[in-house]
């Protein structure tokens, strides 16, 4: 059987025993080259549409959403899988708060040092790539992490998971960034955040009373199988990528974009924020399992469940869009502020339930502050979006990490009050930066003003 197409004509012709056969095709079915000059008036044309942004009620917008919740949730579930089972792995294996808190710190600041080069990575070969080749080997590693035989072992572990994980904060903020429509960026990312907090309370939950049961490496175990029925649900789910066009890896264009990043007054003071409202949370959910257990004899189980405040941290971040839409970004940052501070002075008290109180406070107020802070970077950035959000991240986890060790060094040497007050002067720091950029911005107001009386 032969066959041959007449380009000029676009028929589509058949010699077989024979006989010869013609059909006229659109030169589209064809798969030969249209010859100009060639009539196609014939045949209908198809209408070629751009694909539109993402936002709520539009197709592919719940799965992405829930997606990205998933890996959210199993991001932090893993992230901070110890912090909840630090006194009982100070007790396993004879260590000090501060050396136990390791645990925590390493993968924090394992994240924060592979999340720009992994970001990089990600502009290359695609966000859902990276995110799904962290999803698998954070698991992974999760999976082995129970199993640890000494302290040092468990810190190298974490530390290999928290590189791992780099992978996923980044590279999803970008994703959103170019795949929904801007003015339901903070929703979906905030959507992300609350997946986050959700991971956070549950993987602290699930630990705690596993670990009261059965012991602390139980207690990781159960976490590793959550995160795991979560990545199959996000690489079910997740939708492809539309928007994405990949850059060239060329390490002076990354460090050229990094260096305009880093001049951009604006991004500063987000990276700034972030950071020191990370310093926050991770002094404040690293000590307070010891301050529990020290003060209130409270089992692991118990001290587990306190974690459950977390699901504040949800309503609170996924309602920043809103709250950013009634006051505006810095009238949020001031709200976040003012409600982290007030948390932080009633969890002085000597009572448990001022303690919850205050805890419910700062973990709304740290959210809220996180949601918006994490929505302006991806605005802001008009170009290489996963190096901003990147550099957003690193400064996040490193705050963590800091405020992680520190929470425990100060806590060991002076107890609560010491951690509080730490905790204290990183929300002094975020209110600082933000009424600066408030004062900044009525000073270019004021400069723009007689040139566009002028026009």
């Amino acid at each position: 059987m032969r066959e041959w197409i007449d380009y000029r004509e676009s028929v589509h012709w058949t010699h077989e025993k024979g006989r010869v056969y013609g059909l006229r095709m659109p030169p589209a079915h064809t798969g030969a080259p249209v010859i100009p000059g060639a009539s196609t008036a014939s045949f209908p044309q198809p209408e070629l549409r751009s694909p539109e942004p993402r936002s709520p009620g539009r197709p592919g917008y719940r799965r992405m959403s829930l997606a990205l919740f998933a890996a959210g949730l199993a991001t932090f579930a893993l992230l901070y899988s110890t912090q909840a089972l630090l006194p009982a792995i100070s007790a396993g294996f004879g260590v000090t708060a501060g050396q136990a808190s390791w645990t925590v710190s390493a993968a924090t600041g394992a994240l924060a040092l592979f999340v720009l080069p992994l970001s990089a990575l990600s502009e290359r070969f695609g966000r859902t790539r990276m995110m799904t080749c962290s999803m698998v080997l954070a698991v992974g590693v999760g999976l082995l992490v129970p199993f640890a035989p000494s302290l040092e072992w468990l810190v190298v572990l974490r530390a290999v998971q928290g590189a791992a994980i780099a992978g996923i904060p980044a590279s999803a903020m970008a994703y959103l960034a170019e795949e929904v429509r801007p003015k339901a960026l903070v929703g979906a990312i905030g959507l992300f955040v609350a997946g986050n907090s959700i991971g956070g309370m549950s993987g602290r939950v699930v630990t705690g009373w596993a670990a009261q049961a059965w012991g602390w490496r139980a207690g990781l175990a159960a976490v590793g199988v959550m995160a795991l029925v979560c990545a199959v649900a996000f690489l079910v789910l997740l939708p492809r990528a539309r928007f994405f066009r990949p850059a060239s890896l060329n390490p002076r264009a990354v460090g050229r974009t990094v260096a305009g990043h880093l001049r951009d007054p604006l991004l500063l003071r987000l990276y700034g924020i972030g950071a020191l409202f990370m310093t926050v949370f991770g002094a404040v959910y690293t000590v307070i399992g010891y301050r529990l257990v020290d003060e209130f004899s409270l089992g692991q189980g118990v001290v587990g469940s306190i974690f459950l405040v977390y699901l504040v941290g949800t309503a609170s971040s996924a309602a920043a869009g809103q709250l950013v839409a009634r006051a505006g970004r810095r009238g949020a940052l001031y709200l976040a502020v003012t409600t982290t501070a007030l948390g932080l002075l009633l969890s002085l008290g000597d009572s448990l339930a001022a303690i919850l109180v205050g805890l419910v406070l700062i973990t709304a107020g740290f959210f809220a502050g996180h949601a918006v802070a994490s929505a302006a970077v991806s605005r802001t950035a008009k170009s290489g979006r996963a190096q901003a959000s990147a550099l957003y991240q690193s400064a996040y986890y490193l705050g963590s990490s800091a405020g992680g060790t520190l929470g425990a060094l100060a806590y060991h040497a002076s107890g609560w009050a010491a951690t509080v007050g730490i905790a204290l002067l990183a929300v002094v720091g975020v209110a600082s930066i933000t009424l600066y950029g408030s004062h900044a911005a009525r000073a270019e107001r004021r400069l723009l003003a007689p040139a566009a009386t002028a026009r």
